[in-house]
């Protein structure tokens, strides 16, 4: 009934596949709580199951010490920013941004989130050796420590330490880097789930098969060859290297990849030729990116219907560029898929799409993607929003996110992003929300990573001298995302849909706050609570409504019992501030007596609020309350 827990610095991914194990095999388990092997095995079938020494896969210098980061309790609390998030625009949202390292918030996520999330995205860094990667550790283990920990000699546990504190970019740091976030990542997809991630030459073997130990061989969807760029290539050193991969990877069988769809209800399908139904859809570039400079290779003439030439225009009356480029404008042209209209005076081309009449028909997405953009796209559309060119290096084009969310989400599907740069992944939630008006919501986690001022002078100055802040990366993502909104709201005077996001940051658990929790008695003194703050105490509802599977952007309801404040939700009841008295305790008993909406499952008091005798109060009174009601409520005291 009553119990004490030590959740504070307890904080990690649970282990759902032990839980199976001990639901389903509970007499492979000793008394100590330990899985035999031996055991399990007996209980199987060898004859059904082939129980084999070899395999095929990957290891690395590193691989046992980036098992126990995932399983590793999270050594940070989670605070808001309470002025951005009390603005009208972000009270309402479900959008998050999070500050901090993405292993500790993913950690944190690991309840609240748990198979939730629909699609992964991230661009992590590339370990290219100019991209700044480097592994740095700052959890400090002796060598002992880690032999004991992760089952290693007294050598192997040297070579890990001296190479995870040495800011390495080997192969091996950087799979030792990555592991821990994709295993923890993958517990919160969906079962119908997908992940997308960017990557190029460098580690994309090496990728490919941390994948398939993460997520398995058999989830595979496939690898997409995107362009990135046009011209360039003074620093390759063979050929010109234009193109960078995603590796897309499923939860499990259930996901279905969402082919685009021309359905019977589309009204634009308003036009006819021999061949049928068709509609119209301009070949020249509109929007973000529209401009010839944009992609100079993308502007070129084409044959009118009097054979003279015709060239792309921009919207504003400019020379512009194609939307597609020369291979595929050809092919159009071959196939006589060209509609013109003539306007004052001038035809303007357009790209006849068809469907047959009562079928829907499918088009399937090519793995080769995106002749149309590129990373110059990116960068002209932040040009865009901030006004300063190269404020972000190779920010990812919202087009090519927006390809990846419409084929695979809808309606309030959630979309991760855990190295979230630039914000490109939020911008393309805003803009495919705005497109097909859906109501996606986005997770983006990003580091505070400072600025270097000499190699990004121009950045460093905006967020320091413009946004008034400490300049560092965080600072961009979330300017983005407010100009991002802002640019949609005034071209979308009606559009109504969320477009706002809430902040929250990782802060480091009080100093002298690990300890073993005993029982407390009035000679006991583990901790000085007198130190907390209003802040600490905000932090700390925080990280354990999170723990219990509530989601940061839920508020708390506030309880007032008397002169004493609570806060509830999803059945849980929590007792954080000083001063409960006996009369609070009465009055908690009567509403949850005569209140029929508040009926909390748990009562979760913090400890070093309370003394011995108010806990054993507490306790033995709600036990006496749902013995006579014959109903469950737990008592739980954490520290």
């Amino acid at each position: 009934m009553n119990n004490e827990q030590k959740v504070t610095n307890e904080i990690k991914a649970p282990n759902k596949d032990l839980v199976n194990l001990r639901k389903d095999f509970p007499q492979c388990f000793d008394k100590d709580g330990n899985f035999q092997l031996e055991k399990f095995t007996l209980n199987l079938n060898e004859k059904e199951i082939n129980f084999s020494t070899e395999s095929y896969g990957l290891d690395w210098l590193g691989k046992s010490y980036a098992r126990l980061l995932a399983s590793d309790p999270a050594t940070t609390l989670l605070k808001a920013d309470e002025a951005h998030n009390k603005k009208d625009e972000n009270k309402s949202s479900k959008n998050l941004l999070i500050k901090g390292d993405n292993l500790e918030v993913l950690k944190h996520l690991a309840n609240a989130y748990y198979e939730e999330v629909k699609m992964i995205y991230i661009d992590p860094p590339y370990n290219t050796g100019s991209d700044g990667f480097v592994y740095n550790d700052d959890r400090k283990f002796t060598v002992k420590e880690l032999q004991q920990l992760i089952g290693i000699d007294e050598e192997k546990a040297k070579r890990i330490l001296a190479f995870t504190q040495s800011k390495s970019n080997s192969h091996s740091a950087w799979l030792t880097f990555l592991y821990p976030r994709l295993y923890l990542a993958k517990q919160l997809l969906k079962d119908e789930g997908v992940i997308f991630i960017s990557i190029d030459d460098n580690e994309v073997a090496q990728l490919r098969l941390l994948m398939d130990e993460v997520f398995g061989e058999e989830n595979f969807v496939g690898k997409f060859i995107w362009r990135k760029k046009e011209g360039g290539g003074q620093t390759d050193e063979f050929f010109v290297r234009e193109h960078e991969y995603i590796l897309v990877y499923r939860k499990s069988g259930e996901f279905v990849w969402k082919d685009e769809e021309i359905i019977n209800s589309d009204t634009s399908f308003n036009k006819t030729d021999a061949l049928g139904k068709y509609k119209a859809v301009k070949l020249a570039k509109w929007g973000t990116g529209a401009r010839k400079e944009d992609r100079p290779t993308m502007y070129f003439s084409i044959k009118d219907p009097d054979n003279k030439n015709t060239f792309p225009i921009a919207p504003d009356g400019n020379p512009g560029r194609w939307r597609v480029g020369k291979t595929r404008m050809q092919n159009i042209i071959d196939n006589g898929l060209i509609h013109w209209e003539k306007k004052n005076g001038d035809y303007i081309p357009y790209e006849k799409i068809y469907y047959s009449e009562g079928d829907v028909k499918v088009i399937k997405d090519r793995s080769i993607i995106f002749d149309e953009t590129s990373n110059t796209d990116g960068a002209n559309a932040l040009t865009e929003l901030f006004g300063i060119k190269d404020i972000f290096e190779n920010p990812k084009p919202t087009q090519l996110i927006q390809f990846l969310i419409r084929n695979n989400t809808e309606k309030e599907d959630v979309i991760l992003d855990f190295f979230a740069g630039s914000g490109s992944t939020g911008h393309s939630v805003f803009s495919q929300n705005q497109v097909d008006s859906n109501n996606r919501k986005f997770i983006l986690i990003q580091l505070p990573e400072l600025i270097n001022p000499q190699k990004k002078k121009i950045t460093y100055d905006f967020v320091k001298d413009e946004l008034k802040a400490e300049p560092s990366i965080f600072e961009i993502t979330k300017e983005r995302l407010i100009r991002a909104a802002s640019k949609i709201t005034k071209e979308n005077k009606d559009y109504k849909g969320d477009l706002g996001f809430k902040i929250f940051e990782t802060t480091p658990i009080w100093e002298n706050y690990d300890f073993e929790v005993d029982k407390l008695d009035t000679q006991t003194k583990l901790f000085n609570e007198s130190k907390l703050t209003d802040e600490d105490i905000k932090a700390l509802l925080i990280t354990w409504k999170t723990y219990d599977g509530i989601a940061l952007t839920q508020d708390l309801e506030t309880i007032v019992l008397g002169s004493y404040t609570a806060y509830y939700g999803n059945g849980k009841l929590y007792l954080m501030n000083k001063g409960f008295t006996t009369d609070n305790l009465k009055t908690l008993l009567e509403k949850i007596d005569s209140d029929k909406k508040f009926n909390p499952t748990s009562i979760i008091t913090f400890g070093y609020h309370f003394d011995s005798k108010h806990l054993r109060e507490l306790s033995e009174n709600v036990k006496q309350y749902s013995n006579k009601k014959n109903i469950d409520i737990d008592f739980i005291t954490r520290f």
